[in-house]
């Protein structure tokens, strides 16, 4: 019986494929919409957390001010941090890895004929071990250069490109304000962060040398500090609050005049913010597989009045009532089935298109696929099911009279 089921509803089909296409259309864009935001919502999720992570490993932000005003905003009226400070943390704090003080600013780089505007962070040789970054040729700082303040700096990828194309950067001088600096190594290429910005753009000198030569003064903008695997960042953090408090005489009640981020903090709130967005989408997508079973609904209840006559003589020959509530209701499912299947194909599609334009990570989930496909023939057995007990219920006699 269930074989013949199949067959007379294929056959249903298949004699009204206008009809039937028209009918799972709202199936096929709700699928596919809940599979393409799902999807790009996951890949956008874990490019923001692997965003945070290249910016470094357990790492902390120590800033002068309460909190960050814009792009490398700070309250004016709060203190600057000094390489002291630095220091300070650095062997009075227990579980880091490394600190390194920065300061920065921009400069139109020189090389030849080529000139570049970019970035000069001045930092320790800590710096790259903080950031994870790692050397593509050449070396960092030694603890000479850094001491005596010499005009050596690393370049970063966007920077060599620009200055030198295809020429051998490392041992070559590039010109910076009125300076000359021996590139002494390279830094390998991160990319452009979710942020939207180039983290390769600029060019890192000794701090000393930023210090004395180009800001002409003796602040540090950021501290940043790793700490160790398997060291408990929120301490670190709170033992850095307690060691500045000291150090810039806040009493007790006073409120703090600088601040200090933790990047997983940042990573939770972001993360948790898109998946917030993610099913946010998702569901005003799902509202759509919703309609596309109205529509399920309202077309079959046509048929059913089509095949008023149809439906009376099988009754009347001795079908049974669950015989012709099966045959409409397996109807039902198979083309909000088969528009689950479309889809799926053309969320799936969807979702790489749109990933490869936003240049975020294609993350084939299985569950929500699944899940999509579950609910697309739960959406044809619920709004079916009415079409198919009307038929049922239909009067043989009433039926075969019916014009």
């Amino acid at each position: 019986m269930i074989r013949e089921t199949f067959l007379l509803a294929e056959r249903e089909i298949r004699r009204n494929v206008l009809r039937s296409s028209l009918t799972i259309l709202g199936i096929v864009i709700g699928v596919a919409a809940v599979i393409t935001m799902v999807t790009l919502g996951g890949g956008a999720t874990a490019q923001v957390a692997s965003d945070i992570s290249s910016l470094g490993s357990n790492m902390l932000q120590v800033r002068p001010g309460q909190g960050f005003h814009g792009p490398g905003g700070t309250r004016s009226a709060a203190p600057r941090l000094k390489i002291e400070d630095a220091e300070a943390i650095a062997s009075d704090v227990s579980g880091l890895a490394a600190v390194a003080p920065m300061a920065s600013g921009s400069a139109q780089a020189i090389y030849g004929n080529a000139n570049w505007s970019t970035s000069v962070i001045g930092s320790t040789d800590k710096f790259l071990q903080v950031r994870n970054w790692s050397l593509a040729e050449g070396r960092g700082f030694n603890e000479g250069e850094m001491r005596a303040g010499k005009n050596v700096c690393v370049l970063g990828s966007t920077v060599r490109k620009e200055l030198f194309g295809g020429q051998e950067p490392v041992g070559a001088s590039v010109r910076l304000q009125k300076l000359s600096f021996q590139v002494i190594g390279v830094l390998d290429s991160k990319g452009q962060s979710g942020f939207g910005t180039d983290q390769d753009d600029f060019i890192l000198v000794p701090l000393r040398t930023f210090q004395r030569r180009i800001a002409g003064n003796n602040y540090v903008r950021t501290i940043y500090v790793s700490a160790k695997d398997g060291v408990s960042t929120e301490k670190v953090k709170s033992d850095i609050e307690r060691l500045m408090r000291e150090r810039r005489r806040i009493t007790h009640g006073e409120e703090d005049d600088f601040n200090v981020r933790d990047m997983k903090e940042i990573m939770v709130a972001l993360t948790s913010s898109t998946r917030v967005l993610t099913a946010l989408l998702a569901a005003v997508a799902g509202v759509s597989l919703l309609v596309g079973g109205i529509g399920i609904m309202n077309i079959m209840l046509v048929s059913v009045t089509e095949r008023t006559r149809e439906i009376g003589t099988r009754l009347a020959i001795g079908a049974l009532e669950k015989e012709v509530l099966l045959q409409f209701l397996v109807e039902a499912v198979v083309l909000s089935c088969f528009g689950g299947i479309i889809g799926i194909i053309l969320g799936l599609g969807a979702a790489a298109a749109g990933a490869n334009a936003l240049q975020v990570p294609f993350l084939f989930n299985a569950k929500i696929v699944v899940i999509a496909f579950l609910f697309s023939a739960a959406v044809g057995v619920i709004f079916g099911y009415f079409p198919a007990r009307k038929a049922a219920r239909l009067d043989p006699i009433e039926a075969l009279r019916h014009e």
